[in-house]
């Protein structure tokens, strides 16, 4: 009976006031503590190519460790959803500082207004390369929703309103959204680290391909880029914040206008060539089995 009644305790101090949540935020700052103790590692991969994994990689791990941990019974769902929206709030000071940088460098913004605008093309390519791979793996309709962009909120807006809440384009949108918040930055951090290894770029190409329309994978981008060039700090973040802004701003009408309905014509015509027949699919139906 204690047992119960100290539960629903819990849940009703979780439900009103998540800040008191004490167990959860003083485990964070051990975590934090411990990656920002261990700090950045140099990997070289081949000879000159070095790979540098961020405190930030190591912070996700022992959280997912946590989480998934029995004996650490304090971390389990709930606790994960205060700290989702904790990210969101406290990552408003990185936009903050990245807003303050853009206004300190906007002379340098404004000369490279027009590689700022076509930057924001680099959305088709998930369309280009994500879509054949997507009906190669068996996927129908679900890759329209999965391929059309990278899956931030405003194209998640876009897709529900053109194909409608239980469409088979919104799940493949749904599922993308979920799969890059819980990797997306792990993966955004070392592919941007990896590139900057490998690819003989401007220092300013890395900081406008880190705004992809999310605060987080913005900032895990923007990590190992400074790390890479830290004597351009402060036009790396310029670039970084106001290219995220444009992917919110811009991104939109690009999904709308292009990304969308060109995926669509690619669908029509590779999935017949390319795409995995479904068992249960009849002959003669669409892709989800209607006639």
């Amino acid at each position: 009976m204690k047992h119960i009644y100290r539960e629903k305790t819990d849940k009703r101090i979780l439900k009103k006031n998540p800040w008191k949540n004490y167990k959860l935020h003083i485990t964070i700052l051990f975590l934090v503590i411990i990656a920002e103790s261990i700090g950045p590692i140099e990997i070289e991969l081949l000879e000159g190519v070095e790979v540098s994994i961020m405190p930030l990689l190591y912070s996700m791990v022992l959280g997912l460790v946590c989480y998934l941990a029995k004996p650490i019974n304090w971390i389990k769902r709930k606790q994960a959803r205060i700290a989702e929206g904790a990210m969101m709030l406290f990552i408003g000071i990185l936009i903050a500082k990245l807003a303050v940088s853009s206004g300190q460098s906007i002379h340098l913004i404004f000369e490279m207004g027009p590689a700022l605008m076509l930057q924001e093309l680099g959305h088709l390519a998930t369309i280009l390369i994500a879509l054949p791979v997507a009906l190669l793996l068996g996927f129908k309709r679900e890759a329209i929703g999965m391929t059309n962009s990278i899956g931030r909120e405003p194209e998640v807006g876009v897709v529900v309103d053109k194909y409608g809440f239980n469409s088979p384009e919104a799940r493949g949108i749904f599922a993308l959204f979920i799969i890059g918040t819980i990797i997306g930055t792990v993966f955004i951090s070392f592919l941007a680290s990896l590139s900057t290894s490998l690819l003989p770029l401007h220092p300013f190409a890395f900081a406008m391909a880190s705004g992809v329309g999310s605060a987080s994978m913005n900032a895990a981008a923007l990590g190992p880029t400074l790390a890479a060039f830290p004597a351009l700090e402060t036009q790396i973040e310029a670039f970084a914040g106001f290219s995220n802004l444009l992917s919110f701003s811009v991104g939109i009408y690009i999904v709308i206008f292009l990304a969308l309905p060109l995926t669509e014509k690619m669908y029509y015509k590779l999935e017949p060539k390319i795409g995995r027949r479904s068992s249960s699919k009849k002959e003669g139906g669409d892709d989800d089995g209607n006639e």
